[in-house]
């Protein structure tokens, strides 16, 4: 455990804190036997049972959303593995309390005692402070624990989480919860018999605090003192809770997790899941405006050409979001998105210039026929621009026969449509296009395998980037901190004369 209290009045100081703590508090485990939940973690074949088991417990970093154990876990590592406790809460230490640990642990080492460091919200560190603690989990002079709602891989730095093992818990179950509810009205340290839950009430508890341990004893703990002893029934509960407050960070991982599974319902076309993490979003105070941005693109990356008033929907709810303001724009964007979820999809427009841009990365960008090349400057047509080239509107159908890409790219394929919604129509006229004006060259169809397509890897990391991704060194979203600048002026057509 750590250190004693110096002080004079240490000792009073911890009796009344213990008197006084929460119902939380006091039903904090103490062993490994009594902790519930993370059963992956914990069981008898699971990483971390097996770790204490041998005493082997490495540095480690517990990602998890708020109350799902991870303080409780580092405390029950630290007395599982005969080592001396220490705790601080990256909120409120720097590096002299950083350099204190270390000093303290190499003293415990001179005497055969090891020491695990607990670092609450390790992702408040910075750069600097979390380099600090390199020498000492490198050389194993501390076994580092920290804990973090955020993701370490984005909060932590690199050379840190290298020497750290990750691992992810979850909100605790429903039966978890149930049980830790059932141990605090039981135990003569939580409220010792005085309260009785119903099936009922015990089930608004869970359902209240959604997987959140901590939330759940607090909840029991306030509605207990209202109602006084006896059975507590769902309106006290309520009462007691005054309004769940949602857990959502426009900056952390609530956000990218909401917005990232609010695309992927309209994509999906469930309007019922759309609407419901729209709600989330507002609720936890999103940016209508990034919404609405959001809802702009997915107009025309997932419905495209299969509902082309898709995107002038989405655009008018834009104008209406930013006209209107909260809170009716709630109103506004609940229109789009149902329209944008029910529309027919297509995703041919966004595949086809990934298509483009790849092909142009990795062969370099081709220069137009000479037919397609302005010959409006002086000398141009000196150099044979413009020559060949036919009028569309001369031919009879309107349409000129052959191929008007680049000659090496002659016969390739950027836009596949497909047949649902109107893109079936643009489909046939497409096809028939063709038929009047067929390319020389072979067939060949551009950006099989891009990201993003049906049975191909890597859609979620392109998406990211449409869900308004974290910037890795700086964690800014453009999105929600300055407006586009509107598109830039076109640029004189000209090009130099060879």
């Amino acid at each position: 455990m750590s250190d004693q209290p110096d002080d004079l009045f240490g000792g009073l100081v911890e009796d009344h804190l213990a008197a006084e703590r929460p119902l939380a508090a006091r039903m904090r485990p103490s062993s490994l036997a009594d902790v519930l939940g993370q059963e992956s973690l914990l069981a008898d074949n699971g990483f971390l049972a097996q770790a204490i088991a041998a005493d082997r417990v490495p540095s480690l970093i517990l990602y998890g959303p708020p109350g799902c154990g991870k303080t409780t876990l580092a405390r029950v590592v630290a007395q599982s593995t005969k080592a001396a406790f220490e705790e601080l809460s990256a909120v409120s230490a720097g590096l002299a309390d950083v350099r204190a640990v270390l000093t303290r642990a190499r003293d415990r080492l001179a005497t055969g005692q090891r020491t695990v460091l607990f670092l609450d919200e390790i992702h408040r560190f910075n750069k600097g402070q979390q380099d600090a603690l390199l020498p000492g989990v490198e050389d194993g002079l501390i076994t580092l624990i920290g804990a973090t709602t955020e993701n370490p891989f984005y909060e932590v730095n690199a050379a840190l989480i290298s020497r750290m093992r990750v691992l992810t818990l979850g909100p605790l179950s429903q039966s978890a919860m149930g049980a830790l509810l059932d141990r605090a009205c039981e135990r003569p340290d939580g409220l010792a018999g005085r309260v009785l839950l119903d099936t009922q009430t015990r089930g608004a508890l869970i359902a209240r605090a959604a997987g959140d341990g901590r939330h759940a004893l607090n909840l029991l703990d306030a509605a207990a003192a209202i109602a006084g002893p006896g059975p507590l029934g769902v309106e006290t509960i309520a009462l007691a809770d005054g309004g769940r407050a949602v857990i959502y960070d426009r900056d952390g991982d609530a956000h990218y997790d909401t917005i990232s599974a609010f695309i992927k319902s309209i994509r999906g076309s469930d309007p019922d899941a759309a609407i419901y993490y729209l709600a989330v979003m507002l609720h936890g105070g999103e940016d209508p405006k990034f919404i609405a941005r959001r809802l702009i693109v997915a107009a025309s990356e997932d419905v495209g050409n299969a509902d082309p008033n898709a995107l002038s929907v989405a655009t008018a709810a834009a104008a209406g979001v930013q006209f209107v303001g909260m809170p009716e724009a709630r109103i506004v964007l609940a229109q789009a998105v149902t329209y944008l979820a029910l529309a027919p999809k297509s995703n041919a427009a966004y595949r086809a210039i990934g298509a483009a841009l790849a092909d142009i990365e990795t062969h370099g960008a081709k220069r137009p026929p000479l037919a397609l090349r302005d010959s409006s400057r002086r000398n141009a047509k000196n150099f044979g621009h413009g020559t060949g080239y036919k009028y569309p509107h001369d031919a009879v159908d309107g349409v000129m026969s052959g191929s008007l890409l680049p000659d090496d790219l002659a016969g390739t394929r950027f836009f596949v449509p497909n047949s649902r919604g109107v893109e079936g129509r643009l489909s046939a006229r497409l096809a028939e296009l063709r038929a009047v004006a067929p390319t020389q060259g072979p067939l060949l169809v551009a950006g099989s395998a891009l990201p993003g397509s049906q049975n191909e890897p890597g859609h979620d990391e392109e998406e990211a980037a449409h869900s308004g991704e974290r910037n890795v060194a700086g964690r800014e979203r453009d999105e929600l901190h300055h407006e586009d600048n509107g598109d830039a002026d076109d640029k004189d057509q000209g090009e130099s004369v060879p």
